[in-house]
């Protein structure tokens, strides 16, 4: 299949977790895939590993907080590419998990330039190339703590999380944005959606959680490879605290 015909992905964050394996995933789904990563080295290393499995994978120096880089790996890929059909904007950190009333606030700065800046200067740097695909789908990596409903429900299974203000925070952030954004585009014919992936251990959370980073992963595939008659403009993946482990659906925002 020519690249004509080829979906083009771009996934930030990509050469490591979740990040790493949406790459993979929608790399096997036949899509080219677009490594992001602000280290050029290991975003090349993710590209070899990927390229191992079959998978046709660029890498794409991108630094998410660095506004001149943005707009140089979008003029990249309208260069080499002339179109984006999937965007995923995952790359993210988590910092400042102090207590309440105590909040790093440099910390917090930094969280937000990364969580919710970066992916509102992703979209907006590649929204004309996303214009031009014909069923352009973004993602949001997001996160149930970011659910402000999930977090406020007494029967929830996050009721009792205090502290860490900032990475909730952001993704509550980063949630708005993903609506607004849905409106805004829907008229393109795209799906913009925020995903769940669940606690995954990653490097984010020192390898502590409780599923793995492809099971993450697939929540974000789900979304990128939504047909038209899929939703948009909604917080969907993984179900903490359902009878089922491997239930999935809509959280509240």
């Amino acid at each position: 299949m020519s690249e004509t015909n080829t979906r083009i992905a771009l996934v930030t964050g990509a050469n490591r977790g979740i990040g790493f394996q949406t790459a993979r995933l929608l790399g096997l789904e036949g899509m080219t895939v677009l490594v992001g990563s602000r280290d050029a080295g290991r975003g090349a290393e993710a590209v070899r590993a990927l390229e191992k499995e079959g998978v046709t994978a660029h890498p794409l120096e991108i630094d998410v907080t660095d506004a001149a880089g943005v707009a140089a790996a979008a003029e990249r890929v309208a260069h080499d590419h002339g179109r984006l059909d999937v965007l995923v904007n995952n790359a993210g950190v988590a910092l400042g998990w102090g207590a309440a009333g105590a909040t790093d606030l440099a910390a917090f700065r930094e969280v937000l330039e990364v969580n919710l800046l970066g992916p509102v200067a992703v979209t907006d740097a590649f929204l004309g190339l996303l214009r031009r695909s014909p069923a352009p789908r973004v993602v949001n990596v997001s996160s149930e703590i970011g659910s402000i409903g999930t977090l406020t429900d007494p029967e929830g299974p996050f009721f009792g999380l205090s502290g860490g203000l900032p990475y909730p925070a952001s993704k509550a952030a980063l949630n708005m944005a993903t609506a607004l954004y849905a409106k805004e585009l829907a008229g393109a014919g795209a799906k913009v959606n925020a995903a769940n992936p669940g606690y995954c251990a990653t490097d984010l959370n020192g390898h502590a959680g409780t599923r793995t980073a492809e099971q993450g992963a697939r929540v974000v595939l789900h979304l990128a490879t939504l047909p038209g008659d899929g939703p948009n403009g909604v917080l969907w993946g993984h179900l903490a605290g359902a009878s089922d482990p491997d239930a999935h659906g809509v959280l509240p925002w």
